[in-house]
């Protein structure tokens, strides 16, 4: 089996426009980049989230330890140990400020000097939470306690507000004691910087990202060598395959290996493969025996070919003899009466003085109508005879004269006026005289057999009007032919005589002559008005022949 052309380039069979691999593979990737993309962000927003939460308990136990330790300075009105304790938590890591507000919104305390006996809208981020409605709430829902902002650092605060609640313990104690209607004495204002959790949850996401590309780098890796093992491999296979059996190598055959889908279309490629070229030989063994019978076929075509163009050649001849006939019948006549006059002159001995000058009158009409049937018998044999084309320089207007010759004798008989106008001084070309004779012969006999009551018959040479060769053109007034076999005239067995007088093949020799000698013949023709035949002839013609090449061979 013939080699494969050319493999495709590494460069040209991973391309997304033809590559089904590529395809593939981009398809896994990029479902893949979006399937870790999303899961990524799901595990970063939920690690976040616990983190939060894990800081949101850290801060509120941060609180509530603040608010406990710090009671016991509160209900014994230690303000310095108050502050002093507050102040020891604020240094804590992680601690950015502590602050307590009065029921008035004023900073009684803060780990920030500066805010201290500051009174803050009750709009602000701190105290919106309880101050949502005209009055303010008294038990807060944790989610309500807790607030995150930037601080002006940069870092992410949280915030957490523990209300401060009028205990029994306050409201009954000597030294401040608050009346038991007021439930709120104040708020522990507890800020806790978020940066160690912001940095943890970056770093655990860089890692993430990082574990989850080289995951997908290896998947990637995997989808890659999976697909050309499993995918490309086969479909190379088959498209080698294609294009050696489109290349004409019917019967390749492909290696299987798999058993899967594509193992499948392996195997029918196979079997299509085989079918195609038992198909093909089918064809190639029915082609040739076609050829065999249509060369059969031909050739015995040829020969009844051969056989009818003999026959119609042989019903010319005979209606030409028939011419000849009369033709010759007069001058004979008159042969046979002046030898009988000489004979007799001569039994008496009258041949000298003016007899013999009368006998010397009749020797000299004897010799004249003797060469004039010789010159009617030679052209019968040459129309008669078959021979090959043998270009000669011609007088068209001589072939004219000579066939007029022939045929003047039956268009007396049938009563028809010919009309001759030869063109003066008409180019000599090359032709076949004999064989354009012949042709214009044929076309004189139709036009006598298309008036059989008599008529008008034209016949004309001159030069074309580019003065490129001579045209002779042959006119009758007589019936004219229909127009559903003027378009097929020319074909052989196409005929307008009556039967019994002609076979059609006439019109269908003519135009082969004229067309081997390079020329063109063509018809005008209305029922009842007459038929006009045009033949156009170059002067120097091209005519491809060979030694035993016939006349008659309709074939071109």
């Amino acid at each position: 089996m013939p080699e494969t052309n050319a493999k495709p380039s590494r460069v040209g069979r991973w391309r997304l426009t033809n590559s089904i691999s590529a395809k593939l593979v981009t398809l896994l990737v990029g479902v893949m980049v979006i399937v870790f993309a999303l899961v990524d962000y799901l595990n970063i927003r939920l690690h976040r989230q616990h983190l939060e939460a894990a800081a949101l308990a850290s801060a509120e136990r941060v609180s509530d330890v603040i608010k406990r330790s710090t009671t016991y300075y509160m209900l014994r009105n230690d303000r310095e140990g108050l502050y002093h304790a507050m102040a020891t938590m604020a240094d804590e890591p992680g601690m950015v400020k502590v602050r307590v507000f009065d029921r008035e919104g004023r900073i009684a305390y803060s780990s920030e000097p500066t805010e201290v006996n500051h009174v803050l809208e009750k709009d602000s981020e701190v105290c919106i939470s309880c101050h949502t409605q005209p009055e303010p709430l008294i038990n807060l829902d944790r989610q309500n306690r807790f607030r995150f902002y930037r601080a002006e650092s940069g870092q992410r605060v949280l915030g957490v507000v523990t209300p401060i609640e009028n205990n029994p313990a306050c409201s009954n104690a000597a030294c401040h004691a608050h009346p038991p209607s007021e439930h709120i004495l104040g708020v522990l204002d507890t800020n806790l910087s978020l940066a160690p959790a912001d940095i943890q949850v970056a770093q655990g996401s860089r890692q993430m990202w990082t574990y989850d590309l080289l995951a997908m780098l290896a998947v990637a890796l995997l989808c890659w060598i999976f697909v050309l093992r499993v995918v490309d491999g086969p479909l190379k296979k088959l498209r080698a395959a294609t294009e050696r059996l489109a290349g004409g190598d019917l019967g390749y055959q492909i290696d299987v290996h798999a058993s899967d889908e594509l193992g499948q279309l392996e195997r029918s490629f196979n079997t299509m493969s085989l079918q195609l070229r038992a198909a093909n030989e089918q064809i190639v063994s029915w082609a040739k025996t076609l050829e065999d019978r249509v060369e059969q076929k031909t050739r015995e075509l040829k020969r009844t070919l051969d056989e009818v163009l003999h026959v119609e050649k042989m019903a010319s001849v005979g209606k030409m003899a028939a011419v000849l006939a009369h033709e010759i019948n007069n001058p004979l006549a008159g042969i046979l009466t002046y030898a009988k006059l000489l004979k007799k002159w001569v039994d008496r001995g009258e041949t000298a003085g003016e007899k013999r000058q009368e006998a010397m009158q009749c020797l000299d009409l004897i010799a004249e109508e003797s060469r004039r049937c010789g010159d009617l018998v030679k052209n019968l044999l040459t129309f008669s005879r078959t021979a090959p084309i043998n270009l000669e320089t011609t007088d068209l207007n001589l072939v004219v004269d000579r066939c007029v010759m022939l045929v003047r004798h039956q268009m007396e008989m049938a009563g028809i006026q010919l009309q001759l106008d030869l063109a003066d001084a008409l180019p000599r070309l090359q032709c076949d005289p004999d064989q354009i004779e012949q042709v214009l012969l044929a076309l004189v006999m139709n036009a006598i057999d298309a008036m059989p009551r008599g008529g008008n018959l034209w016949l004309r040479t001159a030069i074309t009007p580019d003065s490129s060769g001579v045209q002779m053109s042959i006119r009758d007034d007589g019936t004219g032919i229909a127009p559903e076999i003027l378009v097929r005239i020319f074909d052989p067995f196409v005929t307008t005589k009556e039967g019994g007088r002609g076979v059609g093949l006439g019109l269908a020799v003519s135009r082969n002559i004229v067309e081997r000698h390079g020329g063109k013949i063509a018809v005008q023709s209305e029922l009842g008005k007459g038929t006009t035949f045009t033949v156009t002839l170059p002067l120097q013609p091209i005519v491809a022949h060979t030694p035993d090449e016939k006349v008659f061979v309709l074939a071109r």
